[in-house]
């Protein structure tokens, strides 16, 4: 609950009570000081935020080098291989990235700049688990599960929605096309704002816990694409887009279908970052990341309303642009929604477990314990 712009956290048992404020606020130079050990930070923001957002920044680490292993085993037992040179560019511009971060962090403590340490690390996690997901999304394909197609449009259908008519309109109305076209390309520049604009409005904990949800939200859909694969509205309706809708760009469309019908017949096993495509159709990441997007920004005024035009844009975008099924976006809209609601009871769990177990109180947090 919330008092005095605060809220109070309790365990199940309630044996232990938090105040913990989750706004930037300012505090004076002698209320800054952090236990020995944990970071110390120079601009003069409340400890809570960065103590909690620097052990999140830690952990986030971990789902992303569990991704990791996971692409490492493929890499290994299987015959797919990935090209070096791109892949080890990303890399190595994320361990700059990781070096700055933790080097001002561990090495300057008194002199680190939050901004800098969260955004850089931050950034280095995007780049990383976005370089580790892209294969893996072809290798669950390649699983060769029984495609969906059919399931999903009989599904669309019976919610009173046809891919072929929406399809249809949008041939009628190629300017508004052209219009979604911008739209579906959207989706890569916020993991790259969205870490700044957090960083510059000092909402260190929500850019942590929108990371964590990203994380969970690619990991879930790589699972659940192993067994609902599919390669779009146009293969479902067994027709050609290029034929029977001359005025709309099918361009994301054929270069999945190539890719799948390649990965499904074993010629596609080298894998260069830079020409891989989305290949998920059901959920679709296009709208989890969109609703995660808004959901990230949120805390700052000035950038929501632009989020959710912008975002709404790129969703709008998906079933034509991306040729997903309606249900590919409703369950897109679930997988964002279950991976914030566990990102945010995580650190909730985090919160109390970690102030619980200090002997005193950080200067500038109230920590009540009482029996229960």
């Amino acid at each position: 609950m919330r008092t005095s712009g605060r809220i109070l956290l309790s365990d199940a048992s309630g044996a232990a009570t938090i105040e913990y404020d989750p706004t930037p606020a300012f505090r004076s130079r002698s209320e800054r000081k952090l236990p020995q050990g944990q970071l110390q930070l120079r601009s003069e923001i409340n400890t809570d935020e960065a103590g909690l957002a620097w052990r999140a920044l830690n952990l986030n680490w971990l789902p992303v080098g569990l991704l990791g292993i996971v692409l490492s085993a493929t890499i290994a037992w299987t015959d797919f291989s990935l090209e070096p040179i791109t892949f080890a560019v990303v890399l190595a511009i994320a361990i700059v990235l990781t070096l700055a971060a933790y080097g001002s962090a561990l090495i300057m403590p008194d002199a680190a700049d939050p901004k800098l340490v969260f955004w850089f690390g931050t950034t280095a996690q995007i780049l990383v688990v976005t370089a580790i997901v892209g294969p893996l999304s072809y290798f669950a394909n390649a699983l060769n599960w029984p495609l969906q197609d059919q399931a999903l449009l009989l599904i669309d259908r019976t919610m009173g929605l046809d891919p072929q008519s929406i399809s249809a309109f949008f041939n009628d109305h190629s300017g508004l096309a052209s219009y979604l076209n911008v739209g579906y390309g959207f989706i890569k520049w916020p993991l790259l704002g969205i870490p700044i604009i957090l960083t510059m409005a000092l909402r260190f904990v929500r850019l942590q816990q929108f990371v964590l949800a990203l994380n969970i939200a690619l990991a879930v859909t790589i699972v659940i694409s192993v067994f609902v694969p599919a390669v779009g509205t146009y293969y479902g309706l067994g027709l050609s887009p290029l034929e029977r809708f001359p005025q709309l760009d099918s361009t994301n469309y054929a270069a999945q279908l190539r890719d799948i019908v390649a990965l499904r017949a074993g010629s596609l096993r080298h894998l260069d970052l830079l020409r891989l495509t989305g290949i998920v159709s059901f959920p679709s990441f296009h709208t989890a990341s969109a609703i995660l997007y808004v959901w990230a920004v949120w805390p700052v005024r000035a950038f929501r309303w632009a989020a959710i035009a912008l975002n709404g844009w790129m969703i709008a975008a998906t079933p034509l642009i991306g040729a997903h099924y309606v249900i590919d976006l409703i369950g897109g809209v679930a997988v964002a929604a279950g991976s914030v609601l566990f990102a945010k009871h995580l650190f909730r769990y985090l919160m109390l477990e970690s102030w619980r177990r200090k002997a005193s109180p950080v200067p500038g947090t109230c920590i009540n314990r009482s029996s229960a």
